[in-house]
């Protein structure tokens, strides 16, 4: 992989994690059409994605400082935990996450290697793009209440779809925020419980990659070239969460189901 190429492929994947389009998706049809392997590709794919994880961090901080300060107060007073739960939203919200987290990293260690493997097939990548793109169609036709917040039972039915998209091609974005949104979810609490749901599960990943980064590390010029692409992807990520706030907001999300469906049109009849 040469610098150009980590510089668009972290450009790519900015945009794209957070836009319900696919990042993983894209990264595979872009590795396709520039001809880089697959071998080792893992690291690349987990490091942009922490790229994205610190856009969220720095796109909804304040958020992010008040779930961290009432998950404090409930390990300080773990017997306090029913009054606590009741009273602070923030700590509500830091529950749902820690709740809608835990389907996707059942899924993720039980079938890792099965996973991995998926990334190679650019033809089933299509096919789920289009799936993508018929889930996220189908939201045109739901009109949640404006101030309608994330509760227990839809933290777990956007967990479950934020498991489903670990196949690559399924929008990690655009099945949470479906699914939020079908659960009568408000659109902007939607997109920022999807982008928060993101942090455990990328973190995660990327500690388990770091290990056997240290037990088996690149080389320093690789090491420079994952570093350049999480730098740009951590960037184009934030301003694509900014904007996709904005789409949601005027009721456009449904419009990228097209993007989707011509996308994986493409990608069968032209990829592989």
């Amino acid at each position: 992989m040469t610098f150009i190429h980590a510089v668009l492929l972290g450009l790519l994947q900015g945009i794209t994690e957070f836009l319900p389009v696919s990042s993983s998706g894209h990264l595979v049809f872009a590795q396709e059409v520039l001809n880089i392997s697959h071998e080792g590709d893992i690291y690349f794919e987990v490091f942009v994605h922490f790229g994205t994880l610190l856009s969220v961090l720095v796109a909804f901080r304040k958020e992010v400082s008040a779930i961290h300060l009432a998950l404090g107060a409930l390990l300080r007073n773990p017997r306090d935990f029913v009054r606590l739960y009741n009273a602070n939203e923030f700590l509500r919200f830091g529950v749902y996450i820690v709740v809608g987290s835990i389907p996707a990293a059942v899924i993720g260690l039980m079938y890792e290697h099965q996973i991995e493997n998926l990334f190679a097939d650019p033809k089933l990548v299509a096919v789920m793009l289009m799936v993508t793109g018929l889930i996220i169609f189908l939201t045109r036709f739901v009109d949640p209440k404006r101030s309608a917040a994330v509760g227990l039972v839809s933290s777990i039915i956007i967990g479950c779809a934020q498991a489903v998209a670990i196949v690559p091609g399924i929008s990690r974005s655009g099945s949470t925020i479906s699914a939020a949104l079908f659960s009568g979810v408000s659109r902007e609490n939607s997109a920022k419980f999807s982008f928060l749901l993101a942090v455990p599960v990328i973190f995660g990943a990327t500690l388990l990659e770091t290990n056997a980064l240290i037990s088996s590390p690149p080389s320093l010029s690789r090491l420079l070239t994952i570093a350049v692409a999480t730098g740009v992807a951590a960037v184009s990520g934030y301003y694509a969460i900014m904007g996709l706030m904005g789409i949601l907001r005027k009721r456009r999300f449904s419009w990228f189901s097209y993007y989707c469906f011509v996308m994986g049109i493409l990608g069968v009849f032209f990829i592989g």
